[in-house]
């Protein structure tokens, strides 16, 4: 029997070793730009459904896992099973996992199940599925991995930056008006999850590069402050970037380990092309 299985739904980007390790799961959500359907499992192109946002007047859009598909996750016969989900304030994803949790414990009475709500996206549910492989390693009992990754994600912090901000002006967080000014003046708005799990502007400056390397500072404060010492960085198709941010990263001497990891569906949908986000 498997000691322990963590399941993320898809917006948690893996690692290649996160992939390669049976104790990690990944249940996908759906992506739908006009009036095509894409699974986001191990068949999402990035390259093709960026193209199809490209050409679209439309924001595309996602539906969650249905309980019954966090349910299957479920009976994979572990001792401990956790599940970690995208924010419930971007997301019925949380809601459909306590769900299924709720149809699995009615077959598998006094089973071991805790679903997370991340209050994040992305590169956060990484950081929170890899607290929970450490601390099952380290050999602390359920109870005891449940109550620290529950601290760490109410005080964890997410921040992301957008090459494009088309996605905000299709789905109305920036207005016409103000997406064509800051496009037009090559604005690049730093945005921050808050403790609710909602999204926030944080700060904002002229130029990608800036921008990324404003967003550093204050994931490298953030580490300082909190003592954290590991940090995950999502990126959507800007391998160079995330090098660049990550060598900058490694030479604060902040963090001990930095984890690199290319979007995948719903990240792509949210960061879009040349976007990055980091959790620590």
């Amino acid at each position: 029997m498997m000691k322990y299985r963590i399941i993320v739904d898809s917006c948690g980007d893996f690692t290649k070793e996160m992939k390669q390790n049976e104790v990690f799961q990944s249940v996908p959500l759906e992506l739908q730009i006009d009036d095509k359907i894409i699974v986001d499992d191990e068949t999402f192109d990035q390259a093709q459904f960026l193209e199809l946002v490209r050409n679209s007047d439309n924001c595309p859009k996602s539906a969650c896992p249905s309980p019954e598909q966090y349910k299957q996750a479920m009976e994979c016969g572990a001792e401990h099973i956790y599940v970690v989900t995208l924010s419930e304030q971007l997301s019925g994803s949380y809601n459909s996992a306590r769900l299924g949790k709720e149809l699995f414990l009615e077959e598998h009475k006094g089973a071991n199940v805790h679903v997370f709500n991340s209050r994040s996206a992305s590169a956060g549910e990484t950081l929170a599925a890899l607290q929970i492989q450490k601390l099952e390693e380290e050999g602390c009992s359920f109870e005891d991995v449940v109550k620290k990754v529950e601290a760490f994600l109410k005080e964890h912090q997410t921040y992301f930056v957008l090459e494009t901000l088309d996605t905000l002006r299709k789905n109305g967080r920036l207005t016409g008006l103000k997406a064509i000014l800051a496009m037009a003046l090559n604005i690049k708005p730093i945005m921050q999850g808050t403790r609710e799990g909602t999204i926030a502007q944080l700060d904002q400056c002229r130029g990608m590069e800036k921008a990324v390397g404003k967003m550093l500072e204050y994931a490298m404060a953030e580490g300082r402050k909190s003592g954290r010492k590991w940090l995950a960085l999502s990126h959507c198709n800007c391998h160079e970037r995330a090098m660049r941010a990550k060598k900058k990263l490694e030479e604060s001497g902040i963090f001990e380990k930095i984890f690199i990891m290319d979007t995948a569906g719903i990240s792509t949908m949210y960061a879009n092309d040349g976007g990055i986000i980091i959790s620590v």
